[in-house]
């Protein structure tokens, strides 16, 4: 009973953060008109992890749940893809992104040996993306306008995830890409914060 308990808690609480995860971030990005520190190839790749991983999901018929943050989340990147496209004012490659985007999509269903493949490189896709993203502000030496909070966010519903798979599915690619996850988005928002309170001494000391 306590462990159902848990397991209930853990998933709706992941849900709840999911449905507001990347507001944060957009609501920053609106309000600096700049998607400076935020690396487009590091939203893109987490497009292509998520929309991998929650293929994988329905395909095998795992409980929705489980997975069912991931069409929220995937609503929201595009959100902020359109918003970057934007205010770095190629938007018409947007119509090149989607394409590529739902024709992959398409594409992992045709054979299930595709999207065993692919779920088998998810966890490399969606590391590639933290990575991306860390890449950005070291070279920048700044967090620009990326949120720490939904990094954050983004950290705990990780956790939250390595909970629900080891009681639910158990499936071992699942986890490894939890786990990975977690550590890389702790790190990530530890950069964030380092970067921002360096900015802030700076403009201090200014």
């Amino acid at each position: 009973m306590q462990s159902d308990t848990l397991l209930h808690i853990a998933n709706f609480s992941t849900l709840f953060l999911c449905m507001v995860l990347k507001f944060p971030q957009i609501f920053v990005l609106m309000r600096a008109k700049r998607s400076t520190g935020i690396s487009l190839n590091s939203l893109l790749l987490e497009l292509i992890g998520f929309i991998v991983f929650v293929t994988y999901q329905m395909y095998y018929n795992y409980p929705p749940p489980t997975y069912l943050e991931y069409p929220i989340l995937i609503a929201q990147d595009v959100i902020l893809l359109l918003l970057i496209l934007y205010y770095n004012g190629s938007l018409r490659q947007s119509l090149v992104y989607a394409l590529l985007l739902v024709g992959g999509w398409r594409l992992l269903t045709v054979e299930r040996w595709i999207i065993d493949l692919a779920m088998s490189l998810c966890t490399f896709i969606s590391a590639a993306s933290k990575l991306a993203q860390l890449q950005c502000m070291w070279s920048s030496k700044d967090a620009g306008q990326v949120s720490a909070l939904s990094w954050g966010m983004a950290t705990y519903t990780c956790m939250a995830r390595i909970y629900t798979t080891s009681v639910t599915t158990g499936d071992m690619q699942v986890l490894v890409r939890f786990v990975a996850m977690t550590l890389l988005n702790f790190w990530v928002l530890l950069t964030v914060i380092y970067y921002q309170r360096r900015s802030s001494s700076s403009k201090k000391d200014d």
